[in-house]
């Protein structure tokens, strides 16, 4: 199993690691600061570096099919993968996660701004997505200058773990009809901004709502007769 230390601070740059497995196009590390394919969020890319200073870029993460616990960082097909029991340096594209956690925070404040449950979501460095259970319009201004205020009001954001029984007594918390929080462990982990939106969540996301900056909503669509999709990219 990796140990998965952006769950815990979604800030490390690079971490110490031992290649402990290689398969399905790549190398399983015994611990990662990259986050794998999940819950909407795009996987990180950046680079493992040996101690003789070989570097291989590592151009996705995924979740290991073969080695259950394990997250895959993926190489292209004609680099040499370090060996296993090899000890590199593995540092992820850190403008590639900032907008990941950019996006991903401002999802959660458009949870708080629209009432009605997710069913569809994706977070790039590019853009996010996040498609609500709906029939009502949308007004793209209203929506911007409520991210705009509540990022402007600093609300702290943090994570905890709570138990499985616990979020079964309490199934409001989950918002998204499509992603179910991940069972068998025991735990499940809780995003909360203090006093905008509390719900599970796996994903990385920045300290506090100032960190936002300047995401806005740049499209809604009428996706069916249910379904509103709201687009967020980086205002110019």
């Amino acid at each position: 199993m990796t140990e998965e230390l952006f769950r815990e601070d979604a800030t490390l740059a690079e971490c110490e690691a031992r290649v402990i497995a290689h398969g399905e196009g790549g190398v399983i590390l015994d611990r990662t600061v990259f986050y794998p394919l999940g819950g909407g969020q795009a996987g990180d890319t950046g680079t493992l570096r040996d101690a003789e200073g070989r570097e291989v870029a590592v151009i996705d993460t995924r979740k290991s099919k073969e080695h259950p616990g394990g997250v895959l960082h993926l190489m292209a097909p004609d680099v040499v993968a370090p060996l296993v029991g090899t000890s590199v340096t593995a540092r992820i594209d850190t403008a590639r996660r900032e907008a990941h956690r950019r996006f991903h925070t401002t999802t959660h404040l458009l949870c708080a701004l629209i009432p009605h449950p997710v069913d569809g979501c994706s977070i790039t460095a590019g853009y996010a997505r996040l498609d609500f259970h709906m029939s009502e319009p949308l007004d793209k201004d209203a929506l911007n200058a409520g991210i705009a205020r509540l990022v402007a009001e600093a609300h702290p954001v943090s994570h905890r773990w709570i138990s499985e029984e616990e979020l079964d007594a309490n199934p409001g918390l989950v918002r998204s009809m499509s992603v179910q929080p991940p069972r068998g462990l025991g735990r499940v982990r809780v995003l909360e901004i203090e006093g905008v939106d509390l719900q599970p969540c796996g994903g990385t996301h920045v300290a506090n709502t100032r960190e936002v900056g300047n995401v806005v909503v740049t499209k809604i669509e009428k996706k069916s007769a249910m379904t509103r999709r709201v687009v967020l990219g980086f205002a110019p």
